[in-house]
């Protein structure tokens, strides 16, 4: 059997040749992401840089920890703090007499945030107790700013490299599989002559699983090295981009190579191993007969299947519609979601293809043709619409979510205030001015225990006066008053376990201490920017960083703006703040963006150029048929290039059907969250995709020699 496999493959590569590319391509990525991936969580040591000079370091306390249960037993979460601690005077004074201090300016909230201590470590550890922590060898880079900024990019990068390499993985999959499954359906009269000469089923799947274990392992192999060569520019790509650090590269690790090399073959076999199933249980005649008509492509197990995936992706929707509609606006979800409908779709696209055709009317002889071809030939119709409907899916669901989510976020944000001026800056200095009403506020933060088991961050802002807060801001409040707002109480939104006006929460403050306060107003949940409110007296060290501006009337907008100028921040109108604090877009999620859909749209475009060159390489007696029969070859080339774009069309139009109900169903969420509804399709973006796959497929489908030489 091996011997056979083998004269198989020497005599069928070029026919194989489509298969073994995408293979090695799609594990190519795989072992990319998984080596990009495997390196955010081996960061290189790093010297400590802030007070390298010193053998200790007493760091005021930043993080806050608190006891939650898993499961049977407890557990201990920690969280960074919004407003860190400084080391206070009295403790300074007292390592002060220790040793030699190092300072360098970098206050929080009245003193240094750290400072080195020339001193034995085990006195400092006396003298501090737990008033702060006490840092030494490498742990001193706790000490350094640019620790916590390095690890928040890493964050960024590992959840853009799981969320890329979940993308290429279901690509991957997918395509290789439907390609396995179209190269074997191409030789179903190689098949029936096999049968007819003795061949039982058995001896055909073997000789099939055979040669998909000798084109997997070759294949995985030279994927594995590809991904070895790609994933230290992909580190350079994130680098240029400012999503990693300066610092990032790829380490030498093993097991995403071993990953992403099983996987391959494991995706191999079973692609190839259905379509065996099938080609061992054809009888002799019936698969000469198939051989030039396509008949019963769609099997009870593939029609069940899809419908399957799609109720499951319908159920998925409602579900999240139901219990947690905030969670369709994250955009791990969005970007992963679509891939249960596209595979749904994708499985029952054959059933389309017949419909679709009936219903075209396209002018002429040539145009008959086209139409009877692509319904005779469902195998190679769905085949070649598969890949388009991946990249125009992707492309229409995920950018479009993007933009949807970022401009209800600023539409909400409009609706929502009421200022006439926005002050923003680092540490404003608050005063009365003549003709305007001023809400001063802070970003804080608010730690809550929900249901025993998780450590809540929630971002809050801390004002100045409640009632100055409502008459600047139209806060969307669904229960309450906001003005009730005091210091002991809390303003909250519906995401909240306890969402009850009067009921009381116990919250950890953005400097950890713990308070019980009592809610006075609920917002709606919204995009996921109505954020809690507490007053300045629960964030007493929080700067105020904001100052929203209402314009009494009568009052001379020129000179309140100049008076602004007064308080150290910047400036800026309404429509201004909106559009430098709400863009569409930041620049990391751009590059996000262009990753994952680069990843799916070159690799659809491969494959969808192999599935054609594959489907071309065998109709030479077709073609020819067609020369005999008086077509011209201009004729045949036109032939030819009208069912490569009626493919093309149909798996486009699946594809923008996709997007359609991916968008859909994000209208819907943002609707319950009693969000600004504004659904947007990239359609550039879309227009690209199909664009791409039009010019691959109709160049592909020019190229075989058997349609060049008649």
């Amino acid at each position: 059997m091996l011997t056979l496999a083998l004269a198989a493959l020497r005599t069928r590569w070029t026919a194989l040749i489509g298969t073994f590319v995408a293979l090695a391509l799609g594990v190519g990525l795989t072992a990319t992401m998984g080596l990009g991936l495997a390196s955010t969580f081996d960061a290189p040591d790093r010297k400590p840089q802030r007070f390298a000079a010193s053998p200790v370091v007493v760091k005021g306390i930043a993080t806050l920890t608190v006891r939650v249960r898993r499961g049977p037993s407890t557990a201990h979460v920690t969280r960074r703090l919004a407003h860190p601690h400084p080391v206070d005077i009295k403790l300074l004074r007292d390592l002060a007499a220790l040793g030699p201090l190092a300072r360098d300016g970098q206050d929080v909230g009245g003193g240094p945030d750290a400072v080195g201590v020339d001193a034995p470590v085990a006195e400092v550890r006396r003298v501090v107790g737990d008033r702060a922590e006490v840092l030494t060898g490498d742990e001193r880079r706790r000490a350094d700013p640019v620790t916590a900024r390095d690890a928040e990019a890493l964050s960024a990068v590992n959840a853009l490299l799981g969320t890329a390499g979940s993308v290429a993985a279901f690509v991957s999959v997918f395509v290789v599989a439907s390609t396995f499954a179209f190269a074997v359906a191409l030789r179903r009269r190689e098949f029936g002559l096999l049968r007819t000469a003795g061949a039982t089923p058995g001896q055909l799947r073997r000789l099939l699983l055979v040669e998909a274990a000798v084109v997997g392992t070759l294949a995985s192999a030279a994927g594995c090295a590809l991904g070895d060569w790609g994933a230290p520019h992909l580190a350079r790509l994130l680098v240029d981009g400012g999503m990693a650090p300066s610092w990032f590269t790829i380490h030498p690790t093993a097991w995403p190579l071993h990953t992403a090399f099983w996987t391959g073959l494991t995706v191999a076999l079973t692609g190839v191993w259905a379509a065996s199933r099938r080609a061992g249980r054809t009888g002799p005649a019936e698969a000469l007969r198939e051989a030039d008509i396509d008949a019963g492509v769609l099997p009870p197990v593939r029609r069940l299947l899809g419908f399957a995936l799609l109720a499951g992706a319908g159920f998925l929707m409602t579900k999240s519609l139901v219990t947690d509609p905030s969670g369709l606006l994250k955009r791990k979800t969005y970007m992963t979601q679509p891939m249960v409908l596209i595979t749904g779709v994708a499985l029952l696209a054959p059933l389309l293809v017949r419909p679709v055709t009936r219903l075209l009317r396209l002018p002429g002889a040539t145009g008959m043709l086209v139409r009877a071809n692509a319904a005779a030939s469902l195998r190679r119709t769905a085949a070649v619409a598969a890949p388009v409907l991946i990249a125009v899916a992707l492309a229409g669901s995920v950018p479009g979510s993007a933009m949807t989510v970022a401009r209800a976020r600023g539409a909400e944000a409009r609706e929502h205030t009421r200022a006439d001026l926005v002050v923003t800056g680092a540490d404003l200095e608050v005063r009365r001015i003549p003709g305007a009403m001023l809400s001063a506020s802070a970003s804080t933060a608010v730690f809550v225990r929900e249901e025993g088991t998780a450590l809540i961050e929630a971002e809050a802002r801390a004002v100045d006066d409640a009632k100055t807060l409502a008459a600047v801001e139209r806060l969307p409040v669904v229960a309450g008053d906001v003005r009730d707002l005091d210091d002991r109480s809390i303003v909250v939104n519906e995401e909240w376990e306890q969402h009850t006006v009067g009921a009381t929460v116990r919250v950890w403050l953005g400097d950890g201490r713990p308070v019980s306060l009592r809610i006075a107003a609920v917002l709606a949940i919204g995009t996921g920017n109505n954020g809690a409110y507490v007053t300045a007296a629960n964030a007493p060290t929080a700067p105020v960083d904001r100052i929203d501006v209402r314009l009494t009337p009568g009052a001379d907008r020129t000179a309140v703006a100049a008076a602004l100028h007064g308080t150290g921040g910047t400036v800026r109108s309404t429509q201004q703040w909106l559009a430098a604090t709400h863009p569409r877009s930041s620049p990391q999620t751009r590059l996000g963006l262009l990753v994952v859909l680069g990843i799916a749209l070159v690799y659809t475009a491969i494959a969808l150029a192999n599935t054609l060159l594959m489907a071309g390489s065998v109709r030479s007696a077709e073609l020819g048929a067609l020369r005999l029969a008086g077509a011209t070859r201009t004729r045949v080339l036109g032939i030819v290039a009208g069912e490569t774009l009626l493919a093309v069309a149909l798996g486009a139009a699946l594809g923008m059907a996709v997007t359609a109900v991916n968008l859909a169903g994000l209208g819907a969420a943002l609707a319950s969250l009693s969000a600004p509804v504004t659904v947007s399709v990239e359609w550039p973006v879309v227009g690209a995709a199909a664009g791409v796959c039009t010019v691959v497929a109709v160049a592909a489908a020019m190229l075989p020699r058997a349609v060049r030489r008649r």
